[in-house]
């Protein structure tokens, strides 16, 4: 992956119409910071070594509840060709994660919707589905994978490339952009995997795929895919080429309203897996507020409570890039071993912070709130957030805060967070946070060592 450009320098054109770099000292909140959905769902890929033992509770709604459909504790009752089974093997898999032990039984030969987060094995389920089906020696297209962008399908080319890797006769064609064939010329893969523009190309105007012969389509990053002008249409129309009995299966880590719409549009009549709601993270960590009148006091809480506790790994949540650099520089000079982790870093520079954070080399990661979204770090045992969570509006931004303190009291483990509050307007955000959750935040006096070496006990 080093080869490629995941994201451009922002530029724009001066007064004499020359290209300049644009000014990255004005000050963004992460609001007006763009989420990319599609760069964070690479970042999660890119740094996920292992699977994220979740402690959701995933519920099953079976379009035939009579069918007797079980969870799979072991893949060997999948009855896998043995080539397959040595792939599973190969890739690391023990035994199927959560999300596999519900989903795979479902997947030969039915359609699926699954919620399923970075981490969990989903990919692993849906290209099992699709090498389960294949037949290597016909050579022609049999199953057909969507992802968002080049990076994204070329990181699920991997995954089927190392599972597959005991069939030599099984190969794997990239419908992406820049990947040039002959008019007239037919795809002899079995395997297609592709961005939506590029697949509806080869099916519709190039005719280098025969749509009526593929048993199964997978619709991976559902959510990332809807987030793209065009990409909804683009793959309506190559779900609609496909014959009545292909087998439907489309994977998104979110299900808000518009997804669950372009799902019920692309497969018919399906199962679904959903993630139940993890509303037991906030009995696992202990919440306080600091008083504090500026920023100033804020850092010097900061370095108090530093001194008076051992702290494994901490995230610290800054509103602005502004904000953020100037934190960490502060931090570093006090001999702190601190990553920044900032917008206008190219995806590979974040994965390599996060990196080393995951990997201890850091002990203090200061971000905003967009940039770390959906990173599981096992060891952050402290989150701080330096700027409270507010909407673009200004109201307290509930679900961020949760999201943000979720970071720490992971894996069954007690965690702890420490709000700073510096303004009449902070205080009642807090309060408003405090009563969405029902859950006490306990004021903390960060001059008093004593009280803060309690608040670990």
């Amino acid at each position: 992956l080093s080869s490629l450009h995941l994201k451009e320098e922002k530029t724009k054109p001066d007064a004499n119409g020359a290209v300049v770099k644009a000014d990255d000292n004005v000050e963004k909140t992460e609001d007006e910071e763009k989420e990319d959905r599609a760069a964070q769902s690479l970042l999660n890929k890119l740094i996920r070594s292992n699977l994220v033992d979740t402690t959701n509770q995933v519920e099953v709604l079976q379009r035939d509840p009579t069918s007797p459909l079980y969870s799979v504790k072991s893949f060997e009752e999948l009855r896998l060709k043995p080539q397959l089974l040595e792939g599973v093997y190969a890739m690391g898999f023990n035994r199927p994660s959560k999300i596999q032990e519900n989903a795979l039984p479902m997947m030969l030969p039915q359609n699926l919707i699954a919620q399923s987060q970075s981490g969990t094995g989903k990919t692993a389920a849906f290209v099992l589905a699709m090498l389960s089906r294949v037949e290597p020696g016909n050579k022609y297209p049999q199953c057909l994978c969507l992802s968002p962008t080049y990076e994204l399908a070329l990181q699920t080319g991997k995954v089927i490339e190392q599972m597959g890797k005991f069939y030599p006769e099984l190969k794997l064609a990239y419908a992406v952009r820049g990947n040039k064939l002959e008019r007239g010329q037919k795809i002899s893969e079995q395997i297609v995997i592709g961005t939506p523009g590029t697949v509806l190309d080869w099916c519709s105007k190039l005719k280098f795929i025969d749509p009526k012969k593929i048993k199964v389509f997978v619709l991976d990053e559902a959510d990332v895919m809807i987030a793209t002008q065009g990409h909804q249409d683009q793959s309506i129309r190559i779900q609609r080429m496909l014959p009545r009995d292909c087998q439907m299966l489309l994977f998104s880590a979110t299900f808000e309203d518009s997804v669950w719409k372009f799902a019920q549009k692309v497969v018919p009549d399906p199962n679904i897996i959903k993630l139940k709601r993890e509303e037991e993270t906030l009995d696992t960590i202990k919440q306080y507020y600091v008083l504090c009148n500026n920023r100033d006091e804020k850092f010097q809480a900061l370095c108090n409570i530093y001194g008076a506790i051992t702290i494994a790994q901490a995230m610290i949540f800054c509103h602005t890039r502004k904000t953020a650099s100037w934190l960490a520089a502060e931090l570093s000079k006090e001999g702190h071993q601190v990553a920044l982790l900032s917008g206008e870093m190219m995806v590979e520079q974040r994965a390599a912070v996060i990196e080393r954070f995951r990997e201890g080399k850091e002990k203090v990661l200061v971000t905003t709130n967009v940039c770390a979204r959906g990173i599981d770090v096992e060891q952050v045992s402290v989150v701080i957030n330096f700027d409270l969570p507010v909407d673009k509006d200004g109201n307290p931004d509930n679900e961020t805060y949760l999201h943000r303190i979720g970071r720490t009291g992971r894996f069954g483990k007690r965690g702890l967070a420490i709000n700073m509050v510096d303004s009449k307007h902070s205080m009642n955000i807090l309060n408003r946070i405090q009563d969405h959750f029902n859950k006490k935040i306990n004021k903390l006096d960060t001059d008093d060592l004593d009280e803060i070496e309690k608040i670990t006990n």
